[in-house]
């Protein structure tokens, strides 16, 4: 492939590369680069925003060059600043690792088994004395720190940012310098540290990395970037049918980035759907229909026309899916409702079931349900139904 080819590549959907230049001038090297994606295990599922720089990563690995994916159980402790307005809770250790234990089955998903190379960021950060924290901190003025618009945006409005802050784009960028990495990817909400990087591993006299940002994917509810806090993203592991009906329920104007960022469909193809789409040729719940089958068969090979089936079985015909979890009932008279939901994983709490119910969004054969108690013989081979897409049978 030549060079030109790789970068048509590698460039796809890209936000910004810096320098300009650079990815040329590395892949002129000839040689395997080392490319870096760091990720702080903070939350337990790997998105579909996440598996957007995943993806670019196995895009690197396809072309023979090594992915350096890095675990940040040390960085994930200080809290990553990036577009908060205010200091953000820290995490135990303990809470890090079980993220981490979670989220490595994860990328595997996403990353080639060859070319990749996992690090934890602790195994060079823990032993830094105070004499090496001195060492790089001296590199970088608050001046420059203050450059960062959320930095500049809470200093201006007398929001607190602590010491600790500022040491996160240090601490990322030290990632760099360990791994000698080449590229670094990232969100484009990375920018800035990502660079960082490209200054500590100059101070240290090592060649400065490329930088390559991409788009942030824009959650389910179209506004905000997907986030698990805001509930309103898609995991990678969810289960094919609940992938299916997350993707259709996503607003229209959606389609294209998704399509791009999170599909295997070639650019071009996209292009053309996308003017069939606003040519009117294309109804937007066909389109919707292939989006959500692709990203589907991204995780689930083979299950998008399965997932599509089951969909048009629960919304088209309204009827029961065909595999529904089973719960089995207590042997009190009297059954609480919001704690066999609850505890079934159907809802997060009683609090949470008890809503849903007063807001009709708790079914027995469609019909909304009143209240939160019923009698035990009157639920034995009842399916629950919860929102649109989450059923429960309940069995003695």
């Amino acid at each position: 492939m030549t060079i030109d080819e790789q970068l048509e590549k590698l460039l796809a959907g890209a936000d910004t590369l810096l320098p300009k230049g650079g990815l040329r001038a590395k892949l002129e090297e000839r040689r395997p680069l080392r490319v870096k994606l760091g990720m702080d295990p903070t939350a337990p599922s790997v998105t579909l925003g996440w598996a957007v720089v995943l993806r670019k990563l196995r895009d690197f690995q396809e072309l023979g060059h090594t992915a350096v994916l890095i675990v940040g159980d040390f960085t994930a402790q200080v809290g990553d600043p990036s577009g908060k307005s205010e200091t953000r809770k820290r995490l135990s250790k303990e809470e890090v690792q079980r993220y981490a234990d979670d989220l490595l089955d994860q990328f595997s998903k996403v990353l080639l088994p060859d070319n990749l190379e996992i690090r934890y960021n602790s195994e060079w950060l823990a032993p830094l004395d105070m004499q090496d924290v001195l060492g790089f901190t001296s590199q970088v003025t608050v001046a420059q720190m203050l450059e960062r618009e959320d930095f500049t945006n809470r200093f201006e409005t007398n929001k607190p940012i602590s010491l600790m802050e500022f040491m996160y784009p240090l601490l990322q960028g030290m990632d760099s310098v360990a791994v000698d990495a080449d590229v670094e990817l990232g969100g484009s909400d990375q920018l800035w540290n990502n660079m960082m990087g490209r200054t500590l591993q100059q101070k240290y006299g090592k060649p400065a990395q490329v930088v390559l940002t991409m788009p942030l994917l824009v959650g389910t509810d179209g506004v905000q970037k997907m986030s698990q806090s805001l509930a309103n993203y898609v995991g990678i592991t969810d289960e094919r049918n609940d992938m299916f009906g997350k993707v259709m329920s996503i607003p229209d104007h959606l389609m294209e980035s998704w399509f791009t960022l999170a599909t295997s469909v070639p650019a071009k193809e996209v292009s053309s759907l996308i003017k069939d789409l606003e040519r009117g040729s294309i109804h937007p719940s066909q389109l919707k229909r292939r989006l959500a089958r692709s990203i589907v068969e991204e995780y689930h090979p083979g299950g998008g026309g399965e997932a599509e089936i089951a969909f048009d079985r629960i919304f088209k015909q309204h009827q029961v899916p065909d595999e529904v979890p089973e719960a089995t009932l207590p042997g009190d008279e009297d059954v609480f409702l919001p704690a066999i939901l609850s505890a079934a994983g159907l809802v997060k709490s009683n609090g949470e079931a008890r809503r849903l119910i007063d807001q009709g969004a708790v079914k027995i054969n469609r019909e909304p349900i009143s209240t939160t108690n019923m009698s035990r013989g009157d639920l034995i081979g009842v399916v629950l139904q919860v929102g649109k897409r989450r059923f429960l049978r309940l069995v003695e």
